[in-house]
């Protein structure tokens, strides 16, 4: 383990080889937290709403159904949401997890085994803190899995807001932790929560996926040089296969990381210019990411977030049910217990370390951030257990003040930390003025990956 130093040149965080890397995560940070923005303000709307006189026309609006029955896509606006919008979020995830596979920190496992270790761990300890609280219960540790996930939009968003000079490592870490978080994320919805399971619309879920991957690898250059192509050739097989997955049994949002992963990533081969040296994966989430972040979570955590608290006697309630206190114990403490525990026993085990740029309580900062888990932990809660039962409704009310909570303190440390490392960058802009060196622009040793010493 890297030793916290006091000394100024080691707190400086040096430039590194992906700098590249870094401008891009901090791209997507600052597109996160306008889309986190509009999450919580969502949220915040559908809590009034649901708990004020008008609370009637909330739950009607949710339980609205529309859609075609004979084809078993007769849902409620909330169903909708849940299975059909936020298939565009997990879409978005699938492009991201692609890309960190093929061409970003996952395709190394020097680089790559802090943050899958850490997102192991954050996922591990949650889970088993849950069990802990609420064994002997009948019918409760079916929700396992609530404490599990980190919200990807929800935790950069908060980063991006306080961490302006927090080192690019520390948000390249968060970054590709929450991925590998959703990942876990959608195994265990994949394989925990999905019941009976129809082959044969699976079956032609999997051959739509597979014409979907080969028309967009066969006419790349088509859909990068023509933007309305993607929308008006991908996007209606793309929701028939969705429809078809949603037939199977298999949870629909699934169809948004299947589809992704047959988006190419790297250019077509000998192509070194032109539409058919695009990077399509790139190409849709930056055309894909406004419509999911601007309109299809916001949309999801409202219809997701309306719960009907019932006054001092409800929040009593849920503050007493061992399903809210475990939530609320997993996502607050075992998410940040698990990912350090996880990363200090592979320092002790292996040759691997921290980047030289971060400190064990940075990791604490973005550990404790990693406890937001809104948007996939409200679709977990809602596979969980029946909609409007209590467990359903007290699952969802710890889910927002554990994630409230896990932003509040994360915020204070990280807070604390940015003001840091934006007085050692003044300091050294002054002996820069003093005696014309650029000690800042210096190039400093690169190290072997971005997390590892």
């Amino acid at each position: 383990m890297n030793t916290p130093s006091t000394d100024r040149t080691d707190l400086r965080a040096p430039r590194w080889r992906g700098h590249t890397e870094a401008a891009r995560v901090s791209a997507i940070l600052r597109k996160e937290a306008v889309g986190g923005a509009l999450l919580v303000i969502a949220a915040v709307a559908a809590i009034v709403w649901a708990n004020s006189p008008a609370s009637d026309s909330y739950f009607t609006l949710r339980d609205f159904r529309v859609g075609y029955e004979p084809w078993h896509l007769e849902l409620s606006l909330g169903a909708w949401a849940a299975d059909g919008l936020l298939a565009i979020f997990f879409f978005l995830v699938g492009l991201e997890l692609k890309r960190e596979l093929v061409v970003g920190d996952l395709r190394r496992f020097s680089t790559a085994v802090v943050p899958v270790t850490a997102a192991i761990g954050g996922v591990a300890v949650p889970a088993l803190i849950y069990v802990a609280v609420v064994r002997g219960q009948d019918g409760l540790a079916q929700g396992w899995a609530i404490p599990t996930a980190t919200d990807i939009a929800f935790a950069v968003a908060v980063l991006a807001l306080v961490g302006s000079h927090l080192p690019s490592p520390l948000r390249i870490f968060l970054l590709t932790l929450a991925v590998v978080d959703d990942l876990i994320a959608i195994g265990i919805i994949a394989v925990f929560y999905t019941e009976d399971i129809a082959v044969v619309p699976l079956a032609v879920a999997v051959a739509v996926v597979a014409l979907y991957g080969f028309i967009a690898q066969r006419y790349r250059s088509l859909f990068a040089g023509r933007p309305f192509a993607a929308w008006l050739v991908l996007l209606p097989i793309g929701f028939v296969a969705w429809a078809f997955l949603h037939a199977s049994g298999v949870h629909a949002t699934i169809a948004g990381v299947a589809l992704a992963f047959t988006i190419p990533v790297k250019a077509a081969r000998g192509a070194t210019d032109g539409p058919r040296a695009a990077d399509l994966a790139h190409e849709f989430e930056h055309r894909f990411r406004p419509l999911s972040a601007g309109f299809a979570v916001p949309v999801f955590a409202f219809f997701a977030a309306g719960v009907a608290v019932g006054g001092t006697d409800g929040i009593l309630r849920a503050a007493t049910d061992p399903v809210a206190l475990g939530i609320v114990a997993g996502l607050v403490l075992g998410k940040p217990i698990g990912i350090l525990l996880a990363v200090r026993a592979l320092t002790l085990v292996t040759k691997i370390r921290l980047h030289p740029a971060l400190r064990w309580v940075d990791l604490l900062g973005v550990a404790l951030l990693a406890g937001i888990g809104f948007t996939v932990s409200l679709l977990i809660a809602e596979l969980s257990f029946p909609a409007g039962s209590t467990e359903g409704d007290d699952a969802k009310i710890a889910i927002m003040i554990a994630s409230v909570l896990a932003a509040l303190i994360a915020s204070g440390i990280l807070i604390a930390r940015n003001r840091r490392y934006r007085r050692i960058a003044a300091e050294e802009t002054v002996d820069e003025d003093a005696d014309g060196t650029p000690d800042i622009y210096q190039e400093a040793p690169a190290p072997a990956s971005p997390h590892q010493g």
